[in-house]
């Protein structure tokens, strides 16, 4: 147990959102093979192979190889290399080897520099490691290896019983490949690379195709310099509407296409450098989009209204850092001509609730729906993935989420969606996702016009126009160039009703990774909403404490320093001097940041509420129920309730704890379960999306509920208060697995609908966190005081929540 002494400040800094050329992830086609290496991958595998760097006829001065990561976590590289092998190795060959370091970003590229030839025009990007490797441009074997001591395989079937190899692509006459035979095609202008979706079958003649080099670094960017490719001077035969294609996948993926005309809409400037175009002449079928995104990696030369010609080759690329995000066809490597300037824009398409289906998306049973024909007049995500990369209209449209850290908001676009009793979009159940919220950013330069910051409930009135992107956290996103102008409506953060001297009031509160290195604004901000907001509660349990050094990571696990400046931070806001109770964490145990050991705390006001100190509680020891009816208690408090659980593997254990008001005992349970990272977006490209997450935190609640009905078991008149960042929402498994049998109630179900809400995610207004209660507490009044979510400017991404109890 950890107790408080006497009083004694990294938020997290996230880059800002950048869109990188890469072509991830589609759905996999499994095939069986007449001998396989690995599994097939679903995180990092070899992209792409270029030997012809330097040689007679090649641009590129280096070779390189490329890795690209599909999945949906950072995959690390420290103690990886890659390895080649010649196409017909002789007794005497031996695998080169170039060690790695460092990390594959969720949805990015790594960019191994190899050897540099004579010849050749242009320099790679900066490549993420360095070697020496001469690949053979027509004929070779390159492997990714767990290690980095030589292979000793020279034959197929031997390589393919090799544990360490991850992942191998033999291309040209490759002795050493994957499944049927070697990638065909590589040459000194040609690499090999892995087609759209990265498909990873284990048959490298299925898996890869040769085309023309596309080296791109983890910072997504592109080869430059070198000879410029000289603009088309006539249209192609191919049009936007031909690319796009009726699925969200393009029929002419890896093909080079020659003078695609259209009229740029839209420049970027920042992060995926790059333009829109947009076919001024619309083929017939509503299905086909007719704009489209030019990667150029570069600031753009070009500018809205230019009509211009593009030579470029058509790649899907799948920005988002969450699993399942949806991808963006677009034309890399561009060769440009400007035709003429100052042409008028094609007109927007108005996204209203005329247009946005209620219907979200259609029901592929968990599988993907990219090869799906869009059906834009039934479903949302088709309606907007038939207008990727066109300009698009919102007007006098109400923001349903504030603007945050990297200049973006959302907006309601489609009216008829229920709204909070605040002016947000209402996110009630899984078939309720709100069809009509749209990101907003901008494409006007901030010195122009500075975004607008906004809280929920303003309006952007008139119009917002631009094109329709798709963003790396996910979401469609129109990138304006008009905005509409902010009407403030003047949101007020909430002051929760007093507690009545009968009534002891219990919050909880999740302050957002809080350690003493965070600034002093930020425990003021908190410590404010604590005396204030919350008019300064009997208990308030705390979530995300971080220990004394925050995220440095060197195996401290004590909080006292947090605990300490933030009860001083209170009472210095006019609150009570806290006192509190705490059990530190195992080091890197309970998930969060790595070193930052968040943890729950209880913080008690000592002149209202009393603690019942039991010794026992630990990381380790699991609390029981000791003794019956009245006297049924706690084996320690605080406790944690089966910390050896498997149920809470990286993730933070239930605090229980025993109070007394009026004489009174009360059993207060701080929570804070196990993320939904990893989880599938509301509009991933499988639907309906796999929400993994879900299954430890039901697992979760099993155990907790099961000890709750063992407390209840020994005092059917226990009064039993859970409160805390469940993670989940009123109407999951979780939630209904806690409140099985009755033991728990949970107190956001008394609220109106349109009032539970705790937490604003891509525009949802949605419940994370939770307030629930025993049978035997009759006289309760129950709170949800919003004072972050809903705000541009927050001290935690969280409200705070109150019970106040006559018990």
């Amino acid at each position: 147990m950890t107790k408080s002494t006497a009083p004694r400040r990294t938020r997290r800094s996230l880059l800002r959102a950048a869109v990188l050329p890469v072509a991830v992830a589609g759905s996999l086609v499994l095939v069986p093979l007449p001998s396989a290496f690995a599994a097939p991958s679903a995180d990092v595998v070899i992209s792409e192979v270029y030997g012809g760097g330097g040689n007679s006829g090649a641009t590129l001065k280096n070779d390189f190889i490329e890795l690209a990561n599909k999945g949906g976590a950072a995959f690390g590289l420290a103690g990886y290399s890659v390895q080649y092998l010649p196409g017909a190795p002789s007794a005497g060959s031996k695998w080169g080897v170039t060690a790695l370091t460092g990390s594959v970003a969720p949805g990015g590229r790594y960019l191994i520099a190899e050897a540099a030839g004579t010849g050749g025009t242009v320099v790679l990007p900066t490549p993420d490691a360095t070697g020496t490797l001469a690949l053979s441009g027509a004929s070779g074997t390159v492997a990714l290896v767990q290690g980095t001591d030589p292979l000793s395989c020279k034959t197929a079937a031997d390589c393919a019983a090799d544990p360490r190899i991850k992942d191998l692509v033999g291309f040209g006459t490759a002795v050493v490949r994957e499944g049927s035979g070697p990638v065909t095609g590589a040459s000194a202008t040609a690499s090999v690379a892995r087609t759209a979706g990265l498909p990873d079958t284990d048959d490298n003649a299925a898996d890869l195709k040769a085309g023309a080099p596309t080296p791109v670094n983890a910072a997504g960017e592109a080869p430059e310099g070198g000879d410029t490719p000289t603009g088309p001077t006539e249209p192609g035969s191919v049009r936007i509407h031909d690319i796009q294609g009726n699925t969200r996948l393009s029929p002419k993926t890896g093909k080079n296409i020659a003078g695609v005309p259209g009229i740029v809409t839209g420049v970027r400037t920042y992060g995926s450098k790059g333009f829109w175009i947009q076919d001024p002449n619309p083929d017939a079928d509503p299905a086909t989009s007719e704009g489209l995104f030019v990667y150029t990696g570069s600031t753009p030369t070009v500018a809205v209204g230019d009509s211009v010609l593009v030579t470029g080759k058509v790649a899907e690329y799948y920005p988002a850092l969450s699993a399942g995000g949806q991808s963006i066809t677009q034309l890399t490597a561009p060769a440009v001509t400007v035709l003429s300037a100052g042409n008028a824009v094609p007109a927007p398409f108005v996204l209203n609730g005329d247009s946005i289906p209620s219907a979200y998306a259609p029901d592929a049973a968990g599988g993907s729906i990219e090869g799906l024909t869009l059906a834009p007049a039934s479903y949302a995500l088709d309606r907007y993935e038939s207008l990727e990369g066109m300009n698009v209209r919102v007007e006098n449209t109400r923001v349903v989420q504030a603007t945050d850290q990297y200049s973006e908001l959302w907006v309601q676009a489609r009216k008829q969606d229920l709204a909070s009793s605040r002016g947000g979009a209402m996110y009630l159940g899984y078939d309720k996702p709100n069809s009509g919220r749209v990101m907003v950013q901008s494409l006007i330069p901030t010195a122009d016009r500075p975004f607008p910051t906004a809280n929920v409930g303003d309006e952007l009135t008139g119009v917002t126009d631009g094109p329709l992107d798709y963003n790396r956290f996910g979401g469609y996103t129109l990138a304006a160039t008009t905005l509409g102008a902010l009407k403030d409506n003047g949101l007020q953060r909430e002051v929760t009703d007093r507690a009545l001297p009968s009534e002891v009031a219990i919050a909880t509160y999740n302050v957002e990774n809080l350690d003493p290195s965070d600034p002093d604004e930020k425990f003021s901000e908190l410590a404010k909403g604590v005396v204030t907001n919350l008019r300064s509660p009997d208990i308030v349990v705390l979530e995300e404490i971080q220990d004394n050094n925050g995220a440095v990571n060197d195996g401290t696990v004590d909080a006292s320093s947090t605990i300490a400046k933030f009860t001083a931070a209170i009472a210095a806001a006019g609150g009570p001097a806290y006192d509190w109770r705490s059990i530190d964490p195992e080091n890197n145990k309970d998930g969060g940041e790595p070193g930052g050991n968040i943890r729950t705390v209880f913080l008690f006001n000592p002149a209202r509420v009393s603690f019942t100190d039991t010794p026992g509680g630990s990381a380790t020891s699991a609390v029981d129920v000791t003794g019956t009816g009245k006297w049924a208690s706690l084996t320690a408090s605080p406790g944690w309730i089966d910390p050896g659980n498997e149920a809470w593997s990286s993730s933070r254990k239930p605090m229980v704890g025993e109070f007394k008001f009026h004489n009174k005992k009360i059993f207060v349970i701080a929570n804070h379960f196990n993320s939904k990272g990893g989880d599938q977006g509301l509009d991933s490209r499988f639907q309906a999306p796999a929400r993994s997450s879900e299954v430890q935190r039901t697992k979760q609640a099993a155990v907790e509920q099961a000890f709750v009905a063992k407390l209840l078991a020994a005092d059917p008149n226990a009064r039993v208060v859970s409160v805390g960042d469940f993670n989940d929402y009123q109407f999951s498994p979780a939630l209904a697995t806690l409140t099985k049998d009755g033991v728990l109630r949970d107190l956001v179900n008394c609220l109106p609908a349109n009032e539970r809400y705790s937490y604003v995610f891509q525009g949802n207004s949605q419940v994370l966190d939770h307030s629930l209660v025993s049978p035997a507490l009759k006289h309760v009044e129950y709170d949800v005081v919003h004072i972050n979510s809903e705000f541009a400017s927050q001290a935690s991404d969280h409200d705070p929540q109150i019970v106040r109890i006559k018990p």
